[in-house]
Formats: structure tokens, sequence, C-alpha cells
């Protein structure tokens, strides 16, 4: 009977899996490679924690949403929530941070993001920083969206919560990166995601809700 041994070895943007089956006699007659994609990082792989004092007892406060009372002009929630980042890898160059709402999928049809930022060099964020900081990148969040419809320019902010159906989980996403991504403002999530790739030294997150 043949034995059966793996050999895992990290690789950017993934894990190269050897298998070997090794004869009775101990030659080796076959190997076979197999890449393992990894898309995203497994959240928490490490030990980085995020934290946000925006979520009290599970929940967002009112008003980081709907019933807030500060909006963009086409009627956006943009008082943003604030954050902190603890014990971020050694190595880690910038941050990348990633607000979305998973359960706008029963709504909408797809995830919402509601806040993308990148090349963030400091481990907090103040509340409401988003109409103001000039030393991180924003993205575009999904109201520059065909359902949304909103200019890039207004949605390039802190895009709060909303749920027009129930109660839906925002997951707040922090990844400590080895690079500097330099994206242009206004940035979309997918230029984000593959900007990323070979480059997350950790990730970490945070999830809190928010009522209709």
């Amino acid at each position: 009977m043949s034995n059966v041994f793996d050999r895992i070895v990290n690789i950017a943007g993934g894990r190269l899996k050897m298998q070997h089956w090794e004869s009775e006699n101990g030659s080796i007659f076959q190997t076979a490679l197999v890449f393992v994609r990894m898309s995203q990082p497994t959240i928490g792989r490490y030990k980085m924690k995020v934290s946000s004092k925006a979520i009290v007892n599970g929940e967002f406060e009112d008003k980081y949403g709907k019933r807030g009372s500060q909006f963009s002009p086409s009627g956006m929630p943009s008082y943003s929530i604030p954050f902190e980042i603890e014990d971020a890898p050694e190595g880690t160059k910038s941050f990348a941070v990633v607000l979305e709402d998973k359960d706008a999928i029963s709504a909408s049809g797809f995830v919402w993001t509601h806040w993308l930022i990148s090349d963030l060099k400091r481990t907090s964020v103040a509340e409401n920083e988003s109409i103001s900081a000039t030393d991180f990148i924003q993205g575009a969040n999904t109201w520059a969206s065909a359902l949304g419809k909103f200019e890039i320019e207004e949605a390039s902010f802190y895009g709060g919560m909303a749920p027009p159906n129930n109660r839906h989980r925002y997951e707040l996403i922090v990844y400590a990166l080895d690079t500097v991504l330099d994206l242009p403002r206004g940035f979309r999530f997918n230029e984000l995601h593959f900007a990323m790739q070979g480059h997350v030294l950790d990730s970490a997150c945070v999830v809190g809700t928010y009522d209709v």
C-alpha cells in the first residue's frame, strides 16, 4: 500500500499543495501539484483586531445611519463610524478597510459596500472623519451604482446604514498590507480586491447590526 503525504508552501495569493504518493519500496512514483488560491485571507487568521465604539450591545448607534442627522446632498447618511486597529503585524505599510452589508442581497440582490478606504497609515479613525480626512484614500460606495444612481464624487465617502427591509449585519473588515496601493480616489471594490492580492499580511473583522 502506498503512503500519501502533503507539503504546503505559501505563495503570493494562495498555497501550493504538493501531494506525493510513495510506493512500498520507498520510491516516489507520482507527484501532483495543486494550487489553492485564496481570494482573500481567512478573517482573523493571526492576531490583529479591530473595534468600533460605534457598536453598542452589538448594534451600530442610530447616528451612523439613516436615523442620524448628517446626510450628503442627495440624502446618503454621512456621519462615519470610528474604529481602532490593534496588534497589526510587523511589516505593515498600510491598511485597507471595507464596510459592507451582505444582508443587502435580500433587498438589492448584491452585497452593498458602505465604505472603502485604502492607504490608511494610522491605527485609529475618529467618528465623522470621512468628510474631512486627507491622509487616506476613499473609494466609491454602492450609492454610485445603477440602483443608487449617485455620482462617484458624492459616493466616495462613508455611506451609512439604511436597511430597507429588516435588521442587517454590517462587517467592518480591515486588511494589513505590506505595501501602499496608490489607488485613485473613487476606486471601486474590485480594484481594491485585486490590488491587495499577494499583499495581505493579516485581517480582522467586527460586526454590528442596524435595524429598519
